[in-house]
């Protein structure tokens, strides 16, 4: 769309982003970013569909839109993404959160809840999103994160500064150097395989937090394997994982001697995280 036939109005950028492939809630996500608004302010958009669409503000949107049918996140453009009803900042350098994942921060804190000041592990940390929602949720615990990546614990760091969240960061692989009497372990840690042929629709994010060998597992169970020298007596192992892994992962756990080992599922009901409890006494 050339600058002489640019949307005049609120609604015609819309009715514009809708021609050229956007989707709906992109589009209207992007356009209040273009505007300055906050991306829950879309009832504005149905109040306001014929103000006036600045040249500026469409060649903001138009960009933004060029990225996003390239396949850019929609987070990574806004810079934001909610996550357990946090506002967290985000960019290329992390995944960006699901709310799926809110499902393991669901089952983190049913967890804890007979527990007294708990002690709490996130392993791969990214943007700090697991770690922080449990954080906010749970005041009294004492929330540890860690993630291999320098650039990932920036972004999570930053974030707990902003929420005035006390998490504690540290630089690790998986628990290399972790301390012990954890309540809860929790990840999300890269579970898709190396030949997955859905990876090309995730280039924008960064395949260090995404790929774990030729069947997705190898970060899992090498989580599952050292996750008990670092729990205390009854607590929790958690692992997001595939769609189609749940069986192979409860496998792992049961071989390692976790019990109760169960899965939980996601908002469209497939079984997205598995778990069980580490006691020492069989």
């Amino acid at each position: 769309m050339t600058e002489s036939t640019a949307p005049s109005t609120v609604a015609q950028a819309l009715a514009a982003a809708a021609a050229l492939g956007a989707d709906r809630l992109d589009a209207q996500l992007l356009l209040l970013h273009a505007l300055g608004r906050a991306p829950h302010d879309r009832a504005w958009l149905l109040a306001h569909d014929t103000d006036a669409m600045s040249d500026a503000a469409w060649a903001s949107l138009a960009a933004q839109l060029s990225r996003r049918l390239a396949g850019e996140p929609v987070a990574y453009l806004l810079g934001t993404k909610e996550f357990h009803g946090l506002d967290l900042q985000v960019d290329a350098r992390v995944l960006v959160p699901r709310p799926d994942t809110e499902t393991l921060v669901d089952w983190a804190l049913q967890c804890l809840e007979d527990r007294d000041a708990p002690r709490v592990l996130d392993l791969g940390t990214g943007s700090g999103a697991i770690a922080l929602a449990l954080q906010h949720a749970r005041p009294d615990a004492q929330v540890d994160a860690v993630d291999a990546s320098a650039d990932a614990l920036a972004i999570a760091e930053a974030n707990a500064r902003r929420l005035g969240l006390p998490v504690r960061f540290a630089q690790a692989h998986w628990l290399d150097g972790a301390a012990d009497g954890y309540a809860v372990i929790a990840s999300n840690p890269p579970y898709i395989a190396a030949n997955d042929p859905h990876l090309p629709a995730l280039r924008h994010e960064p395949s260090s937090a995404l790929v774990a060998g030729a069947d997705g597992l190898d970060d899992i169970r090498q989580i599952v394997q050292n996750a008990p020298d670092h729990l205390a007596e009854g607590g929790w192992l958690l692992l997001e994982h595939g769609h189609d892994q749940a069986s192979a992962v409860r496998q792992l756990l049961e071989s390692r001697g976790f019990a109760e080992v169960q899965s939980r599922d996601d908002l469209a009901g497939i079984q997205r995280c598995s778990g069980g409890i580490w006691r020492s006494v069989k």
